[in-house]
């Protein structure tokens, strides 16, 4: 018969590798979306792909989200900067670092949330309008069971804390983008 410490210590193991989420196994991936923006009267559509190779680690994120929560945009902005990238945006012309991440399930699809530390881009010709503290590119994306993505894309943004622990967008220079694509693996 095994001492009740060793049973113990083998049900914490098996209950921990339980609780471990199977988001790490699924990446890398790499989402090829189709974009599609509009201003006024001009619809523009072109092409972005984005490679997630890793989620951020644990405490990364909470580094990040309690700057934000406790100090506001900017000192999420200090945190953030010399966390590692774990992935990519890119347009033809732009590539951004991710250094923010975080999924959470919805059933069999989930809710991923990336933000990139630099903006992807300023869509609009007006030169007033102040780009200014819009230092952020925050895609949004929803990934259903069988890899087919929908979501947006803010290419100067700025965040806010979320009620949930992460983060949600606070404002934007320009519309959100509307994404559409698919998931492929490596």
């Amino acid at each position: 018969m095994m001492p009740l410490r060793r049973v113990m210590s083998v049900a914490s193991v098996v209950v921990l590798a339980a609780g471990v989420p199977r988001a790490a196994d699924d990446y890398p991936i790499t989402v090829s979306v189709d974009a599609q923006a509009k201003s006024g009267v001009t619809t523009v559509t072109s092409k972005l792909t984005i490679h997630v190779d890793r989620m951020m680690n644990e405490t990364g994120r909470t580094k990040v989200t309690d700057a934000l929560k406790y100090g506001g945009y900017q000192n999420f902005m200090n945190a953030l900067r010399p966390l590692p990238p774990v992935g990519t945006i890119e347009t033809q012309s732009k590539k951004v670092q991710i250094r923010y991440t975080r999924e959470q399930r919805e059933g069999e699809a989930r809710r991923l949330v990336l933000v990139a530390d630099q903006p992807l881009f300023f869509f609009g010709a007006d030169p007033a309008k102040s780009r200014t503290g819009y230092a952020l590119t925050l895609v949004e994306l929803h990934i259903d069971a069988k890899g087919g993505v929908l979501g947006t894309l803010s290419g100067a943004a700025r965040v806010k804390p979320a009620g949930d622990g992460g983060v949600v967008l606070d404002d934007y220079a320009e519309a959100p983008v509307e994404l559409k694509g698919t998931v492929s693996r490596p």
